[in-house]
């Protein structure tokens, strides 16, 4: 059997970055891990540094066994993180060792196992319909069996917040049962969410007090307090802290693993994981793996963490970035970013052009065009936070520089075809000027854009075969209502990801003409791509 301690973390044994993802955190709603995406994932946490990662559980879910199974075959070998299988004490009237759900926790080969037991007398009385001393028995007895099969054992105590204000003698007793037949931590659960910070570090340092065990903290975000809730638990005295990756979980979640660690870390000065560096990486590659959407303003990790827009936050990051910045961001592998927005102001501008590699800050009466026409612009619509390409060929425009867009449009026309029976079928066709050479294409689409997009291609790919390389990855269109119009005389922004090889851009384009909208994203988005040529990709 493997080890049961933590390899490689600075702080060793002492203190336990606890990992449950895989097992509470798959109650999310519209989370469903494959096997193949639990392997990934925990791979992922070990990398990171986290010291316990708890696998699922087995015997009660097929999924979870075969993870175990195949993890114990060798497709999981691990350097940091120990693997916990996660169940429950045994029934009542049986003996742990004859209980089936306790013997699927030895059959998993996971060297460390997580009881969950109740604590709270109402759900011992009421949900497992036994007296307190069965249950009492049920926790020390599956403690006691595994610790002597060689299993480090950790207990949840379930509910035990709610339970300890109903009968704190009860809930005390309980954790004594699980201690005293070998377990070696005991985890105070906050099961409903409903702690706020003060009270719950009173109730941790208050059982601290009378018992002397090693306690640990697993928080629910139903009061949007499992993150502080569980620093303020560590800072109460617990050793051992149970979160999940980007706080997933049941409800609304669990306490965020990243936004825990990046608070002891940074804030308490105590070295919990090897590095933080990869905080921000790790957190989108398993929000990846569960199919969803990164949270850009996620604390620490998310694409907006360290954004600024407000031109008096630029004016004093442009002196200082610590004085708008809580942390260095490149510590948790996170960057600083500037919007330039109708918000933004002369230091917004010239800190933007700097992160783009454009010296704005030299040329004031570029400055000055920039922002008067972001604020222009975006008064009738336009947005330009999330299209840095169209900003930075604005920028580069009022700067002096020749225009990259490789043609000048002589007219496009687009035809949307319904026949009975049949899909609509868009055809656009472009007539550009092209090197002094007048070029005209037609293409089909499966609608306006995709066709007019296909027939730009056609007219440019004789002197342009970069565009083979270049796709269009993502479209959005809002509808909005500028000065009061709504309906269809409403104002569309049209948003258009564009990728090649080398990575991706976003550019904007706004009019009261969907079609107009698009091509006007669509022009910036190739303009952005002939820039792009003109550099050298990063060996």
């Amino acid at each position: 059997m493997s080890r049961t301690t933590p390899a490689g973390t600075p702080l060793g044994d002492a203190f336990h970055v606890y990992d449950t993802t895989l097992r509470d955190g798959a109650q999310r709603e519209g989370i469903s891990y494959s096997v193949a995406d639990k392997l990934a994932v925990a791979r992922h946490l070990d990398a990171l540094g986290v010291g316990f990662v708890e696998g699922g559980w087995p015997g009660a879910l097929p999924k979870d066994t075969e993870f175990f199974a195949r993890a114990a075959a060798g497709e999981l070998p691990l350097r940091h993180a120990v693997l916990v299988a996660f169940g429950s004490t045994r029934k009542a009237g049986i003996r742990a060792e004859d209980d089936p759900q306790v013997r699927a926790l030895l059959d998993s080969q996971a060297p460390a196992v997580t009881l969950v037991a109740k604590s709270d007398r109402r759900h011992v009385e009421r949900a497992l319909r036994t007296d307190v001393a069965e249950n009492c028995a049920m926790v020390a007895d599956t403690v006691g069996f595994l610790h002597r099969e060689g299993r480090r054992v950790f207990v949840d105590a379930e509910h035990f917040f709610d339970g300890y204000r109903f009968d704190p003698d009860t809930s005390l007793r309980v954790l004594d049962a699980a201690m005293t037949a070998g377990a070696d931590v005991a985890v105070l659960c906050d099961t409903n969410g409903g702690m706020l910070p003060l009270g719950l570090a009173e109730v941790v340092r208050e059982v601290a007090d009378r018992t002397g065990f090693r306690l640990g903290i697993h928080c629910q975000d139903d009061t949007g307090c499992a993150v502080a809730n569980s620093v303020a638990a560590v800072q109460a005295g617990a050793t051992h802290v149970q979160c999940t990756a980007n706080g997933y979980g049941e409800r609304t979640g669990n306490a965020d693993l990243f936004a825990v660690v990046g608070n002891l870390a940074t804030k308490l000065d105590m070295p919990v994981l090897p590095s933080l560096s990869e905080l921000t990486r790790v957190s989108h590659a398993l929000a990846e793996i569960a199919n969803l959407a990164p949270d850009t303003h996620q604390p620490y990790v998310g694409t907006s963490a360290f954004a600024h827009k407000a031109g008096l936050h630029a004016s004093a990051i442009k002196v200082d970035p610590e004085l708008y910045n809580h942390m260095d961001p490149a510590e948790v592998g996170n960057t600083q970013r500037v919007l330039v927005t109708e918000m933004a102001g002369r230091a917004s501008v010239e800190l933007k052009g700097a992160e783009l590699g454009l010296d704005m800050a030299g040329s004031p009466e570029a400055v000055s065009a920039v922002v008067g026409t972001v604020k222009e612009r975006e008064a009738h619509g336009w947005s330009f936070e999330a299209a840095d390409a169209s900003l930075e060929l604005l920028m580069r425009g009022a700067l002096g520089e020749e225009s990259p867009v490789p043609f000048a449009l002589e007219s496009y026309r687009v035809i949307i075809e319904k026949r009975a029976g049949a899909d609509a079928v868009a055809e656009a066709t472009v007539k550009l000027l092209v090197d002094g050479e007048r070029r005209i294409a037609t293409r089909e689409g499966n609608g306006p854009v995709n066709a007019l997009d296909a027939a730009l291609r056609a007219a440019l790919e004789p002197s342009c075969p970069w565009l083979a390389d270049v796709e269009l990855s993502d479209y959005k269109v809002r509808i909005l209502t500028p000065g009061g119009s709504a309906g269809t005389h409403a104002v569309t922004r049209v948003l258009v990801e564009t990728s090649d090889r080398r990575g991706e851009w976003t550019t904007v384009g706004v009019h009261s003409n969907v079609v107009e909208a698009s091509w006007l994203a669509l022009v910036d988005a190739l303009a952005f791509a002939a820039l792009r040529t003109r550099t050298p990709a990063p060996v």
